[in-house]
């Protein structure tokens, strides 16, 4: 079964840094495109980053671009984003989701697996 589990999220001020981690189990991942979205209070969830488990490509946002990179370690499992010059409005909950195959896509409804969500607040 498979199982994701983020991590690093927080409190930080505008302008700050957060790693956020996403730790994968229970298949093998090389075939697994691996995305990123957030769903911030009565908005709906939107696409941050993505990235082919296999291939390493990596595909953004427009709203995120420049300032966020996401990366995996295959000796890990992990898939990682980091998150610069952060500004308020990157508050939301950010989730981490896995879909069976490596194109890289910005729609949620096409990711199989889905982790629990991490708080990511920036204060002004």
């Amino acid at each position: 079964q498979v199982q994701l589990v983020e991590s690093g999220g927080g409190l930080v001020q505008a302008g700050g840094s957060l790693r956020l981690s996403c730790a994968a189990s229970g298949r093998t991942f090389s075939n697994y495109a691996m995305g990123w979205f957030r769903q911030a209070p009565g908005k709906e969830r939107e696409f941050v980053a993505a990235i082919s488990w296999r291939s390493g490509i990596t595909y953004y946002a427009d709203s995120v671009k420049g300032r966020f990179t996401i990366s995996r370690d295959n000796a890990k499992n992990t898939v990682y984003l980091q998150m610069n010059n952060l500004k308020p409005e990157d508050t939301a909950v950010y989730y981490c989701a896995a879909r069976v195959y490596s194109v890289l896509l910005t729609d949620p409804h096409m990711y199989n697996y889905w982790g629990q969500g991490t708080q990511v607040t920036v204060s002004s």
